[in-house]
């Protein structure tokens, strides 16, 4: 046993790595030289992205799988990269030498300095950087325009285009090929029963044998018989099939036909073209589910709660929102049986039936319901005739007696006889409705009307309509003297029965009062209870914004009664006066006008506005020698009054006597000697013609007064005027070294400077007046047309400057839009409406842009704005007038020229040009419009 234990030889040890697969990615031979190829065998099967990745052949210190994930690295994403090929002569290495030192204070200043060396360092650049970005991008848009900016002006000139220019423009060439171009039509053949049925045989069995054939024999393809063994089984009648397929149709038409009006809803003549007719209501906005849903729904409340009305309502109204009408009728008759005695139920179900039986559902109803009003008035609604109606109407009196509903559309339905009997029998039934009452009495005589309204107060003490309704009846028979008595015994009556008096709402019955024509009645409630309910210091205040609010609601003679309630309180108050006496001016008459100013002068002398509104009343009325008068009992009262010299002074120069206006003139320097009174006797003196006289009362103005602007250039005028150039622009520049301030003498001097062909100068002196006046638009906007006329391209700088300095400026925005190029005008439009919305310039451009445009509606509805928003513009007025005088008609000229003399305009570049003019001195308003408008520059 030894011997066989120690014979056997020891085996050999096998090495660990033999039989094991090779690692991934290993080449046999790579070490010393060799190449090879991978295999899929070698790569393995396919990778999910959620397995771990296997890099046990990672460099030394990246592996994620093995030993090495026990010491787990420090996350440092600052990691030094010393290498050499990171390395920079200039910026040194890529990476952070220092990332792995601690950030300190000293390091958070040090980059704060930094960082604040490179912004400065960028905001030096900036300025170059942007202007150069800029030069590029205008560089860019000048060589690659928009399509829609090279055709622009091309799209514009298409409104000059005739139609027969368009008729004869050629038509383009089709490109396709002549297929696409003749495409032939489909003859589609009806197919005829012989051939269907044919058809239909071929593809029959059949279980007999032909006897022609003679037994089995087959006849051969090329013999004279054919083989019978598709024979027809039967013959098919398409008659029976038309039949079918029309009775199907109409029992498809059938369920849409019948709506609750009993009318059609789907045109049968169009079903099979028009298949929308066929959706239901809801397709077009809900969802198949969710009607679903709510069906399952209202089914659900109906079977737990089947007396609960809303529930048979809804369901009912789904069905027909759905398009099953039947449904929706048969749930609502089955909502009857359950609430007999829901009023909306019966309503409900008397909607969705037709005629016949929703007057069968109604009958039925006021036998559950005989005390319901909507069910009966439902009931007579029915009824196609005014006699049925009736019948339906006293039958539901009978049961409901006191329904003031069913009174009123019973009346309503009677003659006035038969109304009258009807309404003494409802006043009987109903004694507590004012209607009523009150219709009652507009039926009956006045004596009867007066027994009816008393009974009525008696039977309602607490209604304020009885009382204003008997003083409507007095005034109306010429009872004037006791309208005001009622109106106070109304007051009493009303405080004693404990009612308070809402000062709203009998100023609102003030109001109804004037628009039915009792104007009595208005003035007597008005003058009753306008003082109730107001603090003694809050009277004047509270009144002047009453009577606005009547003159808002038109109802003008509600605010002269406020207005004379006030003056009987107030009536040294000059304000209230002025009120007044504008309304009387607006909306009264001429002689009421001088009545109240007659009684304002008495209580107010001294109010100067009176005495001029008054002598301009009689004026206006060609009464001069009355205005006269007026004007000295103004002297009388204030002798040193400069407005009421001045405006005597204006009486005789307008009335050609000169002679009288110069020695008021001179009274008026020797007792009350001003700027203005000194300016108006050199004008006077300039318009008739007296140059030298009007030169020597300058020099003694100017030495009165320098630092009156006006007189400075009055004296530059005139010796333009003469033609000394150069005493004009000294006397202009003299007046600037007085009165630097003033904006038009700086215009002036530099529109005399351009007038010379001295443009340089005029620069000059603008550039210098806008030193000196800051933020001026005034004077941007000149400098702005002198570069403009001068066909420079500075104006656009200039006016992006001005727009930075004022952009609020309705001036500037206006002048840009109307400078810019035609594409960009709305878009310019629309930044100026934000900076400055109700500005009247840039809204006058708006209305010109869309007056250039062709869209006159629009210009004419911007117009009308402007007017309401700033009516005293002379330029809006005249463009205005022009835009009517080109596109209005005769009516609207004339409508405008009307408003223009009422508002009196005194603004406006070119208005002052034209009225300050001293050949136009005598010219009035409805004269000096229609110059304006032929100046006026239509092209924009």
């Amino acid at each position: 046993m030894a011997e066989l234990t120690g014979g056997i030889p020891s085996q050999k040890k096998k090495k660990p790595w033999l039989g094991q697969a090779a690692p991934p990615g290993y080449v046999p031979g790579l070490g010393r030289g060799a190449t090879g190829f991978t295999t899929r065998s070698d790569i393995g099967p396919a990778r999910d992205v959620s397995d771990p990745t296997d890099d046990r052949h990672a460099p030394p210190g990246q592996r994620t799988v093995g030993d090495q994930l026990k010491a787990k690295k420090p996350d440092d994403d600052d990691e030094e990269d010393l290498n050499d090929a990171n390395y920079d002569e200039f910026v040194g290495y890529a990476g952070n030498l220092f990332s792995s030192g601690a950030y300190e204070k000293d390091d958070e200043e040090a980059d704060k300095i930094y960082d604040g060396i490179d912004r400065r360092m960028d905001e030096r650049r900036k300025q170059y950087r942007e202007r150069r970005e800029r030069q590029k991008l205008e560089r860019f848009r000048e060589d690659r325009p928009k399509i829609q900016q090279m055709f622009s002006d091309l799209k514009r000139k298409l409104i000059t285009v005739a139609e027969d220019e368009w008729n004869n423009i050629p038509e383009v060439g089709d490109a396709r090929n002549k297929r696409q171009r003749n495409p032939r039509l489909e003859k589609i053949t009806p197919v005829p029963d012989t051939l269907l049925s044919r058809g239909l045989a071929q593809n029959a069995t059949v279980n007999s044998i032909d006897s022609r054939l003679g037994g089995l024999n087959t006849p051969f393809s090329g013999g004279g018989e054919s083989p019978s063994w598709s024979s027809p089984a039967g013959e098919l009648d398409m008659r029976k099939i038309g039949q079918a397929r029309n009775t199907l149709m109409d029992m498809r038409l059938s369920q849409v036909s019948d709506s609750v009006s009993g009318q059609t809803v789907v045109d049968p003549k169009g079903y099979l073209t028009d298949l929308q007719s066929m959706l239901p209501s809801y397709g077009a906005g809900g969802n198949v589910d969710d009607v679903k849903k709510a069906r399952l729904l209202l089914k659900s409340v109906r079977e737990t709660n089947p007396k609960h009305p809303p529930g048979w309502v809804a369901s009912a109204r789904l069905e027909e929102a759905t398009g099953k009408l039947q449904a929706a009728r048969n749930i609502i008759m089955k909502g009857t049986e359950m609430c007999p005695k829901s009023e909306d139920v019966w309503l409900e179900a008397a909607r969705l039936q037709p005629v016949d039986v929703a007057k069968a559902v109604c009958a039925s109803a006021v036998v559950q319901l005989p005390q319901s009003v909507r069910v009966w008035v439902r009931a007579a609604s029915l009824e196609s005739e005014d006699k049925a109606k009736k019948r339906v109407y006293r039958k539901a009196l009978e049961k409901i007696p006191n329904s003031v509903r069913l009174w009123k559309v019973a009346v309503e339905m009677e003659e006035s006889d038969d109304a009258r009997i009807m309404l003494a029998r409802a006043v009987e039934c109903c004694p507590h409705s004012t209607e009523l009452w009150l219709a009652l009495a507009k039926l009956e005589s006045y004596e009867n009307a007066r027994k009816v309204l008393n009974t009525a107060r008696k039977k309602i003490p607490t209604d304020r309509h009885i009382w204003i309704t008997a003083a409507k009846l007095e005034e109306a028979h010429g009872n004037c003297a006791s309208v005001n008595k009622i109106i106070e015994r109304s007051i009493q009556s009303l405080r004693s029965h404990m009612v308070d008096i809402n000062r709203d709402q009998w100023l609102q019955d003030a109001e109804d009062s004037e628009k039915s024509g009792s104007v009595a009645t208005c003035q007597s409630i008005v003058q009753n209870v306008i003082g109730i309910g107001i603090e003694e210091e809050d009277r004047k205040n509270t009144w002047m914004r009453d009577a606005e609010s009547c003159i808002t609601h038109k109802a003008y003679e509600c605010a002269r009664a406020i207005y004379a309630y006030a003056l009987n309180i107030f009536p040294s108050k000059k304000s209230v006066w002025l009120r007044a006496a504008h309304l009387e001016k607006s909306y009264g008459s001429g002689k009421a006008l001088e009545e109240l100013l007659k009684r304002g002068v008495k209580r107010c002398p001294e109010a100067e506005v009176l005495w001029l509104m008054a002598a301009k009343s009689k004026w206006m009325a060609n009464n001069v020698k009355d205005a006269r008068t007026v004007l000295s009992c103004a002297f009388s009262a204030n002798p040193d009054s400069e407005d009421i010299w001045l405006a005597a002074v204006k009486l005789e120069s307008e009335n050609n006597e000169h002679a009288r206006a110069r020695k008021l003139l001179e009274k008026a320097r020797k007792s009350a000697c001003t700027a203005r009174v000194m300016m108006k006797s050199v004008k006077l003196e300039w318009c008739l013609g007296n140059l030298e006289d009007a030169k020597n009362l300058l020099d003694e103005a100017v030495g009165k007064y320098p630092d009156f602007a006006k007189l400075w250039m009055m004296k530059g005028q005139i010796e333009e005027q003469m033609g000394n150039i150069h005493p004009a622009a000294i006397a202009f520049n003299q007046g600037l070294e007085k009165c630097e301030k003033a904006i038009p003498l700086w215009t002036q001097l530099c529109s005399l400077e351009e007038r010379n062909k001295r443009i340089t100068r005029a620069r000059a002196y603008i550039e210098r007046a806008r030193k000196k006046n800051p933020q001026n638009p005034q004077l941007w906007l000149f400098s702005i047309r002198l570069e403009h006329r001068q066909k420079t391209k500075l104006y656009e700088s200039l006016m992006a400057r001005a727009l930075q300095e004022c952009p609020s400026s309705g001036l500037l925005w206006a002048e840009a839009i109307r400078l810019d190029s035609r594409p960009k005008r709305r878009t310019k439009s629309v930044d100026a409406l934000k900076k400055c919305d109700n500005d009247p310039h840039v809204l006058l451009a708006v209305a010109r842009l869309f007056w250039s445009e062709g869209l006159h509606s629009k210009a004419r509805s911007w117009f009308q704005r402007i007017e309401k928003l700033e009516h005293s513009l002379g330029d809006v007025w005249a463009f205005y007038y022009k835009f009517e005088l080109e596109h209005g008609n005769e009516k609207q000229q004339e409508d405008v020229l009307r408003r223009c003399v009422q508002a009196e305009p005194r603004h406006g570049e070119l208005w002052q040009s034209i009225s300050k003019d001293i050949n136009n001195w005598k010219l009035k308003t409805k004269d000096l419009l229609p110059i304006a408008a032929s100046k006026v520059d239509d092209s924009f």
